[in-house]
């Protein structure tokens, strides 16, 4: 089976060090070179002159409603959301009917993240401290 592969030619990256014009090979989804002027050949290419490339975006509190409030948004809508913004991780807070207050609800949300999250995905739990 042939890889796929994608060129993305001309592009800003903007990383934690600055902004750098440069060149990104992805193979099979992943990143396998950056460069300037990269001398590869690929399956498709696209000029991203003029463009700013941003590593996946974290958005460390977001607010699901998943159970309990999904008339307002749940898992999967906000999932896209977050995908069309360029949020590939999001962390969400325990707002829910019934809150994320047990080890058990916690493995329930993740099972249910995992079923309608387009993303990667976290969540907070709510700690009850008890004297």
């Amino acid at each position: 089976m042939q890889n796929k592969s994608l060129l993305i030619k001309n592009g800003s990256i903007v990383s934690s060090s600055g902004i750098s014009k440069a060149d990104i090979f992805i193979v099979d989804e992943k990143i396998a070179e950056v460069g300037v002027s990269l001398d590869v050949q690929a399956d498709e290419t696209i000029d991203a002159t003029d463009k700013y490339l941003f590593p996946g975006i974290i958005d460390p509190q977001v607010h699901f409603r998943d159970p309990g409030f999904t008339h307002k948004e749940d898992l999967h809508t906000g999932s896209m959301s977050a995908a069309a913004g360029g949020v590939t991780t999001f962390f969400e807070m325990p707002n829910t009917n019934p809150s994320t207050t047990t080890l058990e609800k916690l493995a329930e949300k993740n099972k249910m993240a995992s079923m309608k999250s387009l993303v990667n995905f976290s969540f907070f739990v709510i700690v009850i401290l008890k004297n």
